[in-house]
């Protein structure tokens, strides 16, 4: 089939990429000229563990291809893909401008009938302001499909390829036919492909982000309790994900979630519960303890040095939000350092991935880049672990204790042992243990 995806973001790359991957013919558009480019030249402008392989491959194939010019995407498309940014309002409402820009060029160059396809985030309602900008556009028939996706950053090309569920939100059985057409070679282990109204699919990814999201501050909530009891989350953990009701996923104490989907599509739906005059009050209060927890670090750093972190040096160890990826948006690295530097300390970061996109987009030289993780720790008084990189599982804790300073360990992700690291003669802190 041949398939077009508006946007070459992290969203549009991985579909387009795997999409050219079960053999149909893509072309990935973007009118960033200057990235269009750099994917020509092979250069990808995210890092995501297989990406760049099934790029080169499916390009050298001649199976996708890369273009600013929309007249070339989506002549002859049966299915085109709108994959463009929706970015948070001051009031978390998500912006649908690129969104219906893309419908509108969509629509002048369509040359027959095509399954128009909301892949990116968006309220419910979106559906049909996008059928509406592309009424005004063109005399084509078309169909407007939402199938949102469910990628997680690391590990987004298994997710695409070897998906839980597919779901495909539609009015048309033309289009429903397209969709399983597209689908079917991700789905023959017999997961299945969930046909519903539009509007359930709009709200099905909203939901099963803020889902997931609650989880992580629940448990951010029982760890911290766990702290002033006494008590270990990690055995609470334990304790609570036996039991199959509940299950073990997304019960990890820590400092808190970031990245580009949980912050913003909690935001967003509690903007449209607000439209819809609903007040939602779980859903501010997960927000709201993930606020708290990113700045837990900060907090227990400053009760260690009795407030005074003037003239201090800290280690930190992980920039992204999470591992397997370069991707800091409302990463918790970024308010811990910040609160830092603010409190007169000095910063050394170390990330396997993150470091360019802190020097351009972040942090700047507001502080120092270590290019290996021992690096970071010379002289510093203290290290702190913000990102779970598995390079920082095992590392050599006789050679951590020479390069400090001060054998102080801040575990923001509790992957180190306590009793272990005592042990050896750090002061330890963990979150909830």
């Amino acid at each position: 089939m041949r398939i077009a995806v508006v946007g070459t973001g992290y969203v549009g790359l991985v579909a387009g990429a795997c999409f050219a991957e079960s053999g149909n013919t893509v072309t990935c558009l973007d009118i960033d000229e200057a990235k269009i480019q750099k994917l020509r030249d092979g250069i990808v402008p995210i890092y995501e563990p297989g990406l760049e392989e099934l790029l080169r491959r499916n390009v050298q194939d001649g199976r996708l291809s890369f273009t600013t010019d929309y007249a070339a995407a989506i002549s002859g498309a049966k299915a085109v893909f709108i994959a463009v940014g929706t970015p948070p309002g001051k009031d978390g409402s998500a912006d649908l401008t690129y969104v219906l820009e893309a419908a509108r060029s969509i629509g002048r160059h369509l040359t027959g009938y095509a399954v128009i396809v909301n892949k990116s985030t968006v309220p419910v309602g979106t559906a049909a302001e996008v059928k509406e900008a592309l009424r005004e556009s063109t005399d084509h028939p078309f169909d407007v499909v939402s199938n949102p996706e469910f990628l997680k950053e690391g590990a987004a090309i298994d997710d695409f390829m070897k998906p839980d569920r597919v779901v495909i939100g539609s009015e048309s059985t033309d289009a429903a036919e397209v969709m399983d057409e597209l689908y079917s070679p991700f789905v023959l282990s017999g997961n299945p492909i969930l046909h519903m109204d539009i509007k359930s699919a709009e709200l099905t990814k909203y939901a099963a982000n803020a889902m997931l999201a609650t989880r992580i501050s629940f448990m951010n909530e029982v760890a911290n309790l766990c702290t002033r009891l006494g008590a270990d989350v990690q055995m609470v953990r334990k304790g609570m994900g036996t039991d199959k009701r509940i299950g073990s996923r997304f019960l990890f104490s820590g400092v808190g979630y970031g990245g580009s989907c949980f912050p913003k599509d909690v935001k967003a739906l509690i903007q449209t519960a607000e439209e819809a005059g609903y007040d939602s009050g779980l859903l501010k209060a997960v927000e709201a303890v993930n606020e708290r927890q990113k700045r837990l670090l900060f907090d227990m750093l400053s009760t260690h040095y009795n407030g005074k972190l003037q003239g201090k040096h800290i280690a930190v160890w992980g920039l992204a939000f999470k591992p397997n990826t370069d991707d800091m948006r409302e990463a918790p690295s970024v308010v811990l350092i910040r609160s830092l530097l603010d409190a007169g300390a000095t910063v050394c970061a170390f990330d396997p991935e993150a470091t360019e996109m802190s020097r351009e987009h972040y942090l700047g030289d507001t502080i120092q880049y270590a290019e290996h993780p021992m690096d970071a720790l010379n002289g510093a008084d203290a290290l702190v672990l913000v990102t779970e990189w598995n390079e920082f599982r095992r590392p050599d804790f006789d050679a951590m204790r020479a390069a400090l300073s001060e054998p102080v360990v801040f575990d923001g992700r509790n992957i180190y042992r306590r009793k272990s690291l005592e042990k050896l003669g750090f002061t330890y802190y963990g979150i909830g243990t």
